[in-house]
């Protein structure tokens, strides 16, 4: 019997597995899957933890957890479970982690409750079936708990994660540095900085569509190491390329670009909320809170200079919140505004800064593409509008806490659209922030209570032509108020050998079980 248990087992690896050596700019926050919602964390952490339902090779929705589902009412729909599953640990998976990791998702210090907005409670019908019950109608709740983790409640109980890691205060758990999921990899090791080391899990449910069981991901921060690794042979992917190389990596024989877009918008956030502007000369008040300044802020920006100088053609210049490809995008309504530093010295001057005023941007240099390099183009395009703007640039890893605390006067972030649907930008960036889903990154604070009424009736609209209207109603008011500074939408070439082959994501989240490599 355990003879045939293994050959059974070995069944779902491929016939010829082949490492996959993978690099990237930076590393994850942590292994804790409800702690934080950042993209290359989810990239990483997508491979051992799993949802009810997935993403297609062409991001539409397949059954993983559960295997089939069925709506009851508006606000009911019941999931079957698949069967036979088993965690990491050997655990039979069942209803009771569906129901634990849903009560874990929401705590107030992780900020994952985006991936179950609108569900008010799940709850266990039997081993293998759990019903959603929602506050009101949701679209899009099957993209929505795509990223819904299950982790095992047995586990979590046995190694004292029962909680969600604080990660804004630095706080270290079993659950943030080991992992125990149902999915076609198990995370080896992780040693921050340096590698996460993941096999595939033999006991796997599903079946690899490529031939890769084992891979190293390590992220390296310098663009020329990052290339000169692939150049040299030590890793066979590099999936953000450093803009200056794309050209030369094209031509090399030895290798092959893999382009793509990606929903991500890159953009500037404002403290719009305290009543004296942290890290500024002015005193007693918060310029921010001026549209008029706000706007100025936009005018002075030449994103056209950015996409050549700096980004090389690698950008999409971007007008509203949300890129191409994102569901509530239009072309329509995604109008750049012209640079006008004359034009925002005046605005600044109507609002009361005739000498301009002096404020900190907050800049990752570790994350997005080229990201301190646009920050530093923004410093000396505000600079001509006659803002003193300080640049502190620091590694992502300390930039986040700093953010989450919101202590910032202003910051560059950038946003990827998990659900392809432009109510989760809407939702985490742009609506009040409560203790919950809604307005989880709003570190500006942002409060428009008109706009909070567009939001929450977009959360529960069925009808398509009603809720596409309400959607393009949000992103504009979003856009007029100049809310954020959006600088432009990423596009995402990957380099690999010639060897290998994979599935460009627009997510940003490879997936190595859908790599191949000879």
């Amino acid at each position: 019997m355990k003879k045939l248990l293994l050959l059974l087992a070995l069944a779902v690896l491929p016939a010829h597995a082949a490492n996959l050596k993978w690099a990237a700019q930076n590393d994850i926050l942590t292994l804790d899957p409800h702690s934080q919602n950042h993209a290359t964390t989810n990239s990483i952490l997508q491979h051992t933890y799993e949802g009810l339902t997935r993403y297609t090779r062409d991001y539409k929705i397949e059954p993983c957890l559960a295997v089939s589902w069925k709506q009851l009412s508006d606000t009911h729909w019941r999931f079957n479970l698949r069967k036979g599953v088993k965690f990491h640990d050997g655990s039979p998976f069942s209803a009771d982690d569906v129901v634990f990791s849903f009560g874990r998702i929401q705590q107030k210090q992780g900020t994952m409750q985006i991936y179950v907005t609108g569900v008010k409670d799940v709850v266990k019908v039997d081993d293998t079936t759990v019903d959603f019950i929602l506050s009101g109608p949701v679209p899009i709740l099957l993209r929505n708990i795509v990223d819904f983790r299950i982790m095992s409640k047995a586990w979590a109980e046995k190694t004292n994660s029962q909680n969600v890691q604080d990660y804004a205060k630095k706080q270290e758990t079993h659950a943030s540095r080991n992992t125990n999921g149902t999915g076609p990899y198990l995370i080896k090791g992780w040693e921050p900085d340096k590698q996460i080391v993941f096999a595939a899990h033999k006991g796997w449910w599903g079946k690899l569509d490529g031939n890769v069981t084992d891979v190293v991901y390590t992220p390296i921060k310098s663009d020329a190491t990052r290339v000169s690794a692939l150049l040299s042979g030590d890793v066979d992917l590099v999936t953000d390329l450093p803009v200056q190389d794309v050209d030369r990596l094209r031509k090399d024989p030895k290798l092959k670009v893999l382009d793509g877009h990606e929903v991500r918008t890159i953009f500037i956030g404002m403290d719009q909320h305290s009543n004296e502007l942290k890290y500024s000369n002015v005193k007693g008040k918060n310029p921010f809170k001026d549209v008029r300044v706000r706007k100025a802020l936009n005018m002075a920006v030449d994103r056209e200079a950015i996409k050549r100088v700096v980004m090389r053609g690698l950008s999409i210049p971007a007008g509203i919140m949300v890129a191409p490809g994102v569901h509530g995008h239009s072309k329509a309504i995604d109008v750049v505004m012209k640079p006008d530093p004359a034009g925002a010295k005046k605005l600044l001057a109507e609002a009361g800064y005739p000498d301009g005023f002096e404020f900190t941007l907050d800049c990752p240099n570790n994350r997005y593409v080229n990201d301190e390099k646009i920050c530093q183009a923004l410093v000396g395009m505000w600079a001509k509008a006659g803002l003193k703007v300080r640049l502190n640039s620091i590694p992502f890893a300390n930039f986040i806490p700093k953010i989450l605390n919101v202590d910032s006067s202003a910051y560059l972030l950038g946003w990827g659209v998990a659900t392809f649907d432009a109510l989760y930008m809407l939702q985490s960036l742009v609506r009040t922030k409560t203790t919950g889903a809604d307005g989880n990154f709003n570190q500006g604070r942002i409060s428009d209570p008109k706009l909070d009424n567009t939001i929450d009736a977009i959360k529960i609209a069925t009808d398509p032509v009603a809720r596409d209207a309400l959607l393009r109603e949000a992103l504009v008011t979003t856009r007029d108020q100049h809310y954020y500074v959006p600088l432009h939408h990423q596009l995402r070439p990957w380099a690999m050998k010639r060897n290998v082959t994979t599935v460009h994501s627009a997510d940003d989240r490879p997936q190595s079980r859908f790599a191949t490599v000879k």
